[in-house]
């Protein structure tokens, strides 16, 4: 089709065949994730459209997080996936236990409410303006990256290539002034942090992958995700480090991820502007180094933070969230015990749903449209998963004009089927052109 294009000598007949050739295109990418995936995405239970209107704060239903997520499936997949669950169950269980210990005496402390009651405004007026410029500032300061080896678990390219961890001091300043002094203190997140996978022959066009709540090692989420997979198909690879987590997190935090929700509900505003900042930092670095092309992945947080990141920056190649959460709100409503904890905790500040929404709102990607086409845009959801369940890919799928989807029968851990959607990873990879 692109020869046929080439020998189109009029401009305007150019156009109009083009627009034929990507309508044919689009339409042999849909059969195809079809195919590969075990799981269809109309076999979804809710056939109905729940995409709400903006401000999405407002007109999401307040019971979203009691939608059911059924699919219509044979019985080997559902039991694939009804198998894989529980699980998660336990998982998140487990992790909002933990959280409820740890972190909400101080998130939901009189004091600390009080103080986010009256800061919320701050941030609730950015949301409006559905701006993403206007929380997320790019980055103008240059920054000296540092090159370290890696340790002895990370993964040792066997073609002559190298692993290495790269770090700069962050510049980063809250959005917020009256957040700075306090955000300045955590002393630890100030340094960026990432593992760098190089061939060493040339720049490659290069994958970028950020891991998700509590998940930070390089070594778990390298296998995990099957990335010297994706090396050995000629990419380099960039593994992100969230703030907060991994090297960045303070000595006597109890587990990776702990600052993120430890210092109040809009401290976690912050804590995602900062994600995004120092991502686009690292993006500069490798620019910098040669690198034409760069795209992002990422599983759960890291899956919400790449779809930010389709709505802020419009260098990147692709976004491919991976099991993403999208309303961490409406997540933190599901999980047992910490739901009815938050619930009390809002209801003594005086916010309800909406409200925390609203509030939230400025750093979630529903608020904005993405800056890359839908063609640039794959999600990848488990049937089964409980930790960041499908509504929320479903969400997202409709936000982003019902892009390329892969479900796969697993849930949030155990990624079933993973060979299906690896290929079809690479599939889209080579669709748009990445691979060249």
């Amino acid at each position: 089709m692109k020869i046929f294009l080439a020998l189109v000598s009029r401009a305007e007949d150019r156009l109009f065949y083009r627009t034929i050739v990507q309508q044919v295109e689009s339409k042999t990418m849909e059969k195809l994730s079809s195919i590969v995936s075990r799981v269809a995405n109309q076999t979804y239970g809710h056939s109905r459209r729940f995409l709400p209107e903006q401000p999405w704060w407002n007109s999401l239903e307040p019971s979203f997080h009691k939608f059911p997520d059924d699919f219509y499936l044979d019985f080997k997949t559902q039991m694939m996936g009804e198998g894989t669950a529980a699980l998660d169950v336990g998982l998140r269980t487990a992790m909002a236990s933990l959280a409820s210990v740890c972190c909400l005496p101080f998130t939901l402390s009189p004091k600390q409410l009080a103080e986010d009651y009256q800061d919320r405004f701050f941030y609730q007026k950015l949301g409006d303006t559905h701006d993403p410029t206007q929380f997320f500032k790019k980055p103008t300061e240059k920054v000296f990256v540092r090159q370290h080896p890696a340790g002895p678990m990370d993964y040792q390219p066997d073609d002559g290539g190298r692993c290495q961890l790269l770090s700069f001091e962050s510049p980063f300043q809250t959005v917020n002034p009256q957040k700075r002094e306090d955000y300045a203190k955590l002393t630890h997140n100030r340094t960026a942090w990432a593992q760098h996978w190089q061939h060493g022959d040339k720049p490659r066009p290069t994958i970028c992958m950020i891991h998700g709540f509590m998940a930070d090692p390089y070594w778990f989420n390298s296998r995990w995700l099957a990335l010297p997979w994706f090396y050995k198909q000629g990419y380099d690879i960039l593994l992100y480090t969230l703030p907060f987590h991994g090297r960045r997190r303070a000595p006597l935090e109890p587990f990776g991820g702990y600052g993120y929700f430890a210092h109040g509900i809009l401290h976690i505003n912050e804590a995602v502007a900062q994600a995004v900042y120092d991502f686009r930092l690292f993006m500069d670095y490798l620019e910098s180094t040669g690198v034409e092309k760069i795209g992002v992945t990422g599983i759960s947080l890291g899956g919400y933070t790449s779809a930010v990141l389709a709505a802020v920056e419009d260098r990147l190649q692709f976004s491919m969230p991976n099991v993403p959460v999208v309303s961490l709100v409406d997540l933190l409503y599901e999980w047992f015990p910490i739901a009815p904890l938050v619930k009390t905790g809002l209801r003594m500040a005086g916010i309800n749903i909406h409200e925390a929404r609203h509030t939230l709102s400025v750093q979630c990607p529903l608020t904005y449209k993405p800056k890359l086409p839908k063609e640039r845009l794959m999600i990848i959801s488990g049937a089964g998963d409980r930790l960041a369940p499908p509504k929320h890919s479903r969400l997202l799928w409709e936000h982003w004009d019902r892009c390329r989807l892969h479900w796969f029968p697993g849930n949030h851990i155990l990624h079933l089927d993973q060979g299906k959607y690896l290929k079809d990873m690479a599939q889209f990879l080579r669709y748009i052109e990445f691979d060249r």
